[in-house]
């Protein structure tokens, strides 16, 4: 970039001088070597400053490089801030819309949010077709943040995988940190509802915000041995019996309502084809998400209508769901507005 004080040189002709302003964006005024000042075209001059600064520039590089002295401050400019209380690692996925209120209207940011006392080293990636392909990788210092990449309506009929794998540390750390890889398939739903997007700690607008890194002292228990536990809370020389939590029995049966109206907060500027494409991503996660709890059966309620989406749910189910058998569900509960599928049999 040109400044007012840069020494130039005319790319076109003999000499050069001075830049002491500007006339407009593409015309400099130019204090020549014969001390007169002339209007030039910013296009036709060659910045001779700059240059000059970018050789001090490689050559503070180098040195740095070689030093010592450089080696130890060059990390003191990557430090972040440490607070008190943010010894936990604590690293989180966030989409932060233009509009919270209609994120659909404009760009949404996607950030990595580093929460903790830790540098952290990240590889972000979307895994699509069976592989995964890298978007950004880097470091994030402590307690700040950084952007991944920016995305808009246009991107969710074919939203990837998000992908992370992290290192984190501190210096002077005796111990060692696990790396962390996580995925998360984002519905393209939640792009859809005011609700999904939360006011934060870490924006001053609404956000959605997923968190990478799981509770440390929950997985720190999650870990210890049942001797371990028995050991940590004995009384008095005595063992309190510790008894496994009862298992949740599976629900014999989960009712889906499909009606826009019950998925959506705001249905403005959607296509019946949109709308469709909704619903049938919410058909498809909750038979997913029954399958996983060993649900017994689940309804999916489509209404009458003109029989589009019952046809829709019929496809996707022969298609991805076919060992599953399917059929019209009670007509004194839900007249013809509704498919049951059977996925367990018996108790």
């Amino acid at each position: 970039m040109l400044r007012i004080g840069d020494k130039v040189k005319f790319l076109n002709d003999v000499g050069g001088g001075i830049v002491t302003g500007f006339i407009d964006k593409v015309t400099a005024k130019v204090k020549s070597d014969d001390g007169f000042e002339i209007p030039y075209p910013v296009s036709q001059l060659v910045n001779v400053t700059e240059m000059e600064r970018e050789e001090k520039a490689v050559i503070s590089r180098q040195e740095d490089f070689s030093t010592p002295e450089a080696e130890s401050t060059e990390p003191q400019k990557q430090e972040g801030v440490v607070l008190d209380g943010k010894d936990s690692p604590d690293f989180y996925f966030c989409f932060v819309p233009d509009d919270a209120k209609n994120p659909l209207a404009g760009e949404t940011t996607l950030y990595l949010v580093n929460d903790a006392n830790f540098t952290l080293l990240y590889q972000y990636s979307h895994f699509q077709n069976g592989k995964n392909n890298l978007v950004k990788y880097g470091s994030v210092a402590c307690n700040s943040k950084v952007i991944l990449e920016t995305m808009d309506r246009s991107n969710l009929a074919d939203l990837p995988e998000f992908v992370f794998q992290l290192l984190y540390f501190r210096d002077g750390e005796k111990e060692l940190h696990e790396a962390v890889a996580k995925r998360f398939k984002v519905s393209p739903v939640k792009f859809y509802k005011e609700k999904s997007f939360q006011s934060n700690p870490f924006f001053g607008e609404n956000a959605m915000v997923l968190q990478i890194t799981p509770n440390v002292q929950a997985v720190a228990i999650d870990k210890m041995t049942e001797k371990t536990l028995q050991e940590k809370f004995n009384v008095k020389g005595k063992t309190v019996p510790l008894h496994a939590p009862p298992k949740k029995k599976p629900s014999d049966l989960v009712e889906v309502d499909l009606h826009i109206q019950e998925l959506l907060d705001n249905t403005n500027g959607l296509s019946s084809r949109e709308i469709l494409e909704i619903q049938m991503e919410k058909v498809a996660s909750e038979m997913n998400e029954a399958i996983r709890s060993h649900v017994k059966r689940i309804v999916f309620i489509h209404g009458v209508g003109h029989g589009v989406l019952k046809q829709e749910i019929a496809k996707l189910l022969k298609s991805r769901f076919s060992k599953y058998h399917f059929q019209d569900a009670s007509f004194k509960e839900y007249g013809y507005g509704a498919t049951m599928v059977i996925l367990r049999r018996g108790k």
